[in-house]
C-alpha cells in the first residue's frame, strides 16, 4: 500500500474518533484557500527569555502547576479570514471556550481557571482590524507553559493537547492571531 493510500486508510478509520473529539465537524469545513506559510518571526525580548527559561529548568519544571503562582492572563485577538463565514466562526468560538474543561495535564486536573469572549465593540478606531477576543485566567505560569505547549514546549507529555488540536482546527479560519500575556499587578493606590 503506498503511504498517500495508508493515510487516506488511517485517516478514514478515525474520522469518527476525531469527531467525537469534536477535532472535525460535519457540517463545517476548512476553507478551501491555500496560502504559503508565514516566514518565521524573529523573536522578541520576552520569546527570548522564556525560551532561555525553559531551558535552564526544563520542561517538567516549567509547566509545572506550582510554578510561578500566581494569576497570569493569556489575551488572543483574532481577525478571521475573509470569507470565514458566522458559522465558522462561531464553531472557532465554542471550540476556544470549551478549552476552559478540555485542557487537562496527564493527571486529569483542569489547567485552566476560565475564558471569557466577545466580539470586538470599541468605538476608539484602535483594534488594528481584530474581530474577537479572548481572556484566559491562569492560576500560574506553569499552568499558562503547559497551556500554551508547541512552539515553546515540544516535549510530550509537557503541553496540552486539547489547545494543539484548537490551534489546528482553528489556524485556517485566522488570518491574524495577537497573544498578549501579563501577571496582574495591585491596582495604585489612589
Amino acid at each position: 500500500m503506498s503511504l498517500p493510500a495508508f493515510l487516506k486508510t488511517l485517516l478514514r478509520a478515525s474520522a469518527p474518533a476525531a469527531l467525537a473529539l469534536g477535532l472535525v465537524t460535519p457540517a463545517l469545513s476548512a476553507p478551501a484557500h491555500k496560502t504559503a506559510p508565514a516566514a518565521t518571526p524573529a523573536l522578541d525580548a520576552a520569546a527570548r527569555a522564556v525560551r532561555a527559561e525553559l531551558k535552564s529548568i526544563g520542561a517538567a519544571r516549567f509547566t509545572a502547576p506550582d510554578y510561578k503562582l500566581g494569576v497570569v492572563r493569556h489575551m488572543v485577538m483574532f481577525t478571521f479570514r475573509p470569507g470565514t463565514t458566522a458559522a465558522q466562526r462561531a464553531e472557532v468560538t465554542r471550540r476556544f471556550v470549551a478549552l476552559t474543561t478540555l485542557s487537562r495535564r496527564p493527571d486529569g486536573k483542569t489547567v485552566v481557571t476560565s475564558i471569557e469572549t466577545g466580539a470586538q465593540n470599541s468605538g476608539e478606531n484602535s483594534d488594528l482590524g481584530l474581530e474577537q477576543g479572548y481572556l484566559v485566567t491562569f492560576q500560574s505560569e506553569g499552568d499558562r507553559n503547559f497551556y500554551v505547549g508547541r512552539p515553546i514546549v515540544t516535549e510530550a507529555g509537557h503541553f496540552d493537547l486539547a489547545h494543539d488540536a484548537f490551534k489546528t482546527f482553528a489556524g485556517p479560519y485566522l488570518a491574524k492571531v495577537v497573544v498578549f500575556d501579563f501577571t496582574p499587578t495591585a491596582p495604585a493606590a489612589l
